[in-house]
């Protein structure tokens, strides 16, 4: 006598749905696709720094212009001592000219501050190439004010006559100004061509590129040909960083949606 046992492998389609909808592990609450992607889909966020790169190098350039007139009619023997005085008080123009100094290295230390603040957001969100491409912009104000603080330091230091002290510390002020200046503007130019293209993550780049390239020439994503070991693997480790947050910022996400549905 045949045994009539149903076979596993002979389930339809009709089935697996009456086995998967009486499934005790999916009678949950759905939740519909659009606000899945809702979750999912993150609005572009702006990188405002450039705002505060425009400022400083226009604090610099005014500092620069002040400095000027402030060595030239105040240090300098040209017969307006009465102005300067009136003016300054009993403070001299070369101590008026250093505490200016010393606020714009602390301006440019906020400034510093700030710009690793929002690249660290940006790179958080997934933009990796644009954190790699800033990253060596982001010590580099500091470095150039700190070298004009040290040279005026030194300048200060010698017994030099007043009018020699003059000219050296306007020199130095000038030099700081035209190696600062073009950085900040560049920067300026960098970070507003981010925010302009508005792109997506590198993450979501990557996808697309793989999916758009699946059917041509294998790939291997985050390899290019051009690209040394060491750039690669900082790469990988970028993206599985950021990948890795991602994930559980989606997680936490999805919690939420399930106990509000």
């Amino acid at each position: 006598m045949e045994s009539e046992e149903p076979s596993l492998y002979a389930a339809g389609p009709s089935d697996v749905t009456r086995s998967t909808d009486e499934d005790p592990l999916v009678d949950g609450p759905l939740i519909s696709a659009d606000t899945l992607h809702s979750a999912i889909r993150r609005e572009f966020q702006t990188v405002p720094t450039h705002y505060y790169a425009a400022l400083l190098s226009l604090l610099h350039v005014v500092y620069v212009v002040l400095s000027i007139c402030v060595g030239v009619l105040c240090m300098l023997n040209v017969g307006q001592e009465e102005v300067c005085k009136s003016v300054l008080g009993n403070v001299q123009g070369q101590s008026v000219v250093v505490f200016g100094k010393v606020g714009l290295w602390l301006l440019v230390m906020l400034f510093t501050r700030c710009v690793q603040h929002h690249h660290g957001r940006a790179r958080s969100r997934g933009y990796l190439t644009f954190y790699r491409q800033t990253q060596g912009l982001n010590h580099l104000p500091v470095a150039i004010y700190s070298t004009g603080n040290a040279l005026l330091l030194v300048v200060l230091s010698t017994g030099l006559t007043k009018t020699v002290l003059t000219y050296l510390m306007l020199s130095i002020l000038g030099l700081e100004l035209l190696v600062a200046l073009p950085f900040l503007l560049y920067y300026t130019v960098k970070v507003g061509q981010f925010n302009r293209e508005r792109a997506a993550p590198d993450a979501s780049q990557e996808e697309h590129s793989h999916a758009f390239s699946i059917t041509s020439l294998p790939i291997e994503t985050g390899f290019r040909e051009s690209s040394s070991l060491e750039e690669v693997v900082e790469k990988q480790a970028d993206l599985i960083e950021y990948l890795k947050q991602h994930n559980n910022l989606l997680s936490k996400r999805l919690l939420n949606l399930t106990a509000q549905h």
